[in-house]
Parts: C-alpha cells; structure tokens; sequence
C-alpha cells in the first residue's frame, strides 16, 4: 500500500517540448521531498545528452531522477520495458515515503502510466517484419505511417510517424491476428492515483524558445556529441539515433545537407512534433489541471496540490 499523505498520488508533468517540465520538476521536487522519473524516450540512451535537452549533472545531483541514461544507443527500449521498469521505480520512491514525479513529453509514457497501456500479446513474424521494414525503406516512414493510418487510424495517432519500427510492429499484429492494433491494446489500470500539471504557452512564444535552445545545443557541441556517438558505431540503423537533431546532424557529417540545413531542419521538425504533442495532451482532457508557463505558476501549483 502506498503511503498517506498530503501528497501520495503520483504527480505528474506534461506539456510540450521546450514549455520548462523540467526545471518545474526539479523546483517541485525539492519542495515537496519528491524524485523525477522521466517520462522521456530520448532520456533513456547514455551520450544522448544535448540533443535530448537532458537535465545536466547539476540539475540532477539536486534531486534524484530515475529512467535517465539505463540504455547504450543500440538497445530499443519497448513500451511493456518502460512501463514496467518505472511503474516499479515509481512504487519503489513511495514505499520509502517520497513523491514520484513523473514528467516528459512523451505521450505513448504518459498514456502507459496512468492508464496501464500493454502491447498486444501477438507473437513476433520476423519474415513478415524484414518485409515490412524493407517495404518501409522503400516508401518512407511516412508513407508507411499513412498506410497504417488508412488501416487503423486509432493506432496512426498514438503512433509516431518518426518511429518507424512501431508502425511496422503495429501492422505486424494487425496483418497476423487480423485485427487492428488498437483494438488488442490491453490496459491494466496501475493502483497509484494520479495528478497530472500541464504546462503551456502560446505557439509563438513556444517556437521562438525551442529556436533559441536548438541554437545553444549547436554551439555547446551537438555536432561533436553526435559525431562521438558515430565514432562509436551508432547511426541511422539504431532506432534512438532517429530522434529529431541526431539524424539532421547525422546527415551533416554524411555530407548530405549543410550544416545550416541541418539547424533549419531541426527547428522544424521539432515544431511539427510541438502539434503533434497537442494530439496527446489535449487542453480538453480533464484529468491535467493546466497551468501558462509563463505566469510564474508555481505557487499556485503548490497551493492546488495542497488542496487535492
């Protein structure tokens, strides 16, 4: 059983790229006795440090964080691997009578949290995989994301486009149990309570934040960063080296765009994933209690907190 107190739930932060969930964190986290979990699928991966915005040493040796730099770049971490693994953290940070704080922007994280998402138990066919990866190639991730939108249209918007080895595991499980994909998805709901912040800002102000931090993660080194990891034998073929920025500079360093390029590219990928975001975190849904970023809201989250 979980502990009793003014703050037993779990609480959690969402939002979109680049509205300050982390430094919220933090700020609550040492308010309230609390410890970060990410809720980030970039955070997971060792050397992924600037591209990902990851917290830095400082910012972390502050309060505790979980689920942050457990994977090498080679290693694909499932939906199932993370919902179990942080569930378990999370339970772990409330017997000892501390509050999880769970924040991230990604959305399939937040979904498996509070509602105890679980991949269909269909049964892996890797020749029907290879043929759809090779058919992914062939068209584009994109395309491919279309055809399974055209299929299963629930599962296309819970599904990144990016993330092509989803949508192909997606239309694995509908092309061998006949079904559709977001029919199978079981979901066991977690025994935790849940408070859920959302951070937001005006799209305007939004872009212009994320431009000015893809500018600085440029001159602390990303280019470096990434070419270290290519050193290591990381590249295109690894899944978590996909992520918006790595594979535009991956580009740069193959010769293939400039390196102005690769900035242009990288704002605007990162915009379209900010209204993407929307589809996850909805301003609509009840169960997160918004907040503007801009307004200083941490007082009054304190106070709500109290009064929930």
């Amino acid at each position: 059983m979980c502990p009793e107190s003014p703050f037993s739930r779990v609480i959690i932060i969402v939002g979109p790229t680049g509205v300050g969930k982390t430094s919220l964190a933090i700020q609550l986290a040492r308010e309230i006795n609390g410890e970060v979990v990410s809720a980030d699928s970039r955070y997971l991966y060792r050397g992924m440090d600037i591209g990902t915005a990851k917290p830095t040493r400082d910012e972390m040796a502050c309060v505790p964080h979980h689920m942050v730099d457990i994977a090498e770049p080679h290693e694909t971490w499932s939906l199932a691997q993370y919902f179990e693994t942080s569930t378990a953290v999370i339970q772990d940070i409330l017997v000892r009578g501390r509050i999880p704080i769970a924040v991230g922007g990604t959305g399939q994280y937040y979904r498996a949290l509070t509602q105890g998402w679980s991949i269909p138990p269909a049964a892996p066919d890797v020749g029907l995989r290879e043929c759809l990866e090779q058919w992914g190639n062939e068209i584009g991730k994109w395309e491919l994301h279309r055809k399974l939108a055209i299929i299963d249209p629930e599962a296309a918007v819970f599904i990144q486009a990016e993330n092509m080895r989803r949508t192909v595991r997606a239309l694995e499980v509908i092309f061998t149990t006949g079904r559709r994909f977001s029919e199978q998805r079981q979901a066991v709901k977690p025994d935790l309570k849940f408070w859920t912040i959302g951070l937001i800002l005006p799209r305007e102000i939004l872009y212009a934040r994320v431009d000015e931090r893809i500018d600085r993660m440029f001159s602390q080194g990303l280019v470096e960063e990434v070419r270290a990891l290519q050193a290591q034998g990381y590249g295109s073929h690894n899944p978590p080296m996909s992520a918006i920025g790595y594979r535009e500079v991956l580009q740069y360093l193959e010769g293939k765009i400039s390196l102005h390029e690769a900035v242009v590219l990288m704002k605007s990928k990162t915009h379209q994933f900010i209204r993407r975001q929307a589809n996850w975190f909805k301003l609509t849904d009840t169960n997160i209690h918004w907040y503007r970023a801009d307004e200083n809201p941490f007082p009054k989250i304190l106070q709500d907190l109290k009064l929930n």
